[in-house]
């Protein structure tokens, strides 16, 4: 790339998810939540977009299964989650929220779409709805087509 900004676009990435994840920390708390982990506000948004396995989770989230079964356990004992049996395979469990965490991911996509709000009031509408279709837009594999070890698969290629 010509001219090549001295900012790595990844700080830039990891900042702004971080931005994102204290927004709906603090906005969770204000709705009256305890604080949550980032691997649990991680583990709930990806539940709330279908990944419902703790192996896939595991794997999406680059940590080991017995990582994620620890971190699903505490939600369940928080009545936040529960495990299911998988329907199409005996060996596996779904998890899916109570009615409790359902109030709770309700909660959380609403204090998102409010901090998205502020961020489109702060940095301009149209630079949000760009900066969307950018993150939204397959980006191919990754270079060099392979993943570190420990991680059999990305989201883009879920």
């Amino acid at each position: 790339m010509e001219d090549q900004p001295p900012e790595l676009l990844m700080r830039g990435l990891l900042r702004a998810y971080y931005w994102m994840d204290e927004s709906l920390q603090n906005g969770l708390q204000q709705a009256g939540y305890a604080p949550r982990t980032r691997t649990q506000t991680m583990i709930l948004i990806n539940i709330s977009d279908g990944i419902t396995r703790a192996a896939e989770l595991a794997r999406v989230l680059g940590v080991s299964r017995q990582a994620i079964q620890q971190q699903i356990n505490e939600l369940e004992r928080e009545d936040l989650v529960t495990q299911i049996p998988d329907p199409n395979d005996r060996r596996a469990n779904r998890i899916v929220f109570s009615e409790k965490g359902s109030e709770l991911i309700n909660a959380a996509l609403a204090t998102l779409r409010q901090s998205e709000q502020a961020l489109a009031m702060r940095l301009g509408y149209e630079t949000v709805s760009n900066l969307r279709r950018a993150l939204m837009t397959d980006w191919g594999g990754v270079i060099g087509d392979r993943h570190p070890p420990g991680r059999k698969r990305s989201v883009a290629n879920g």
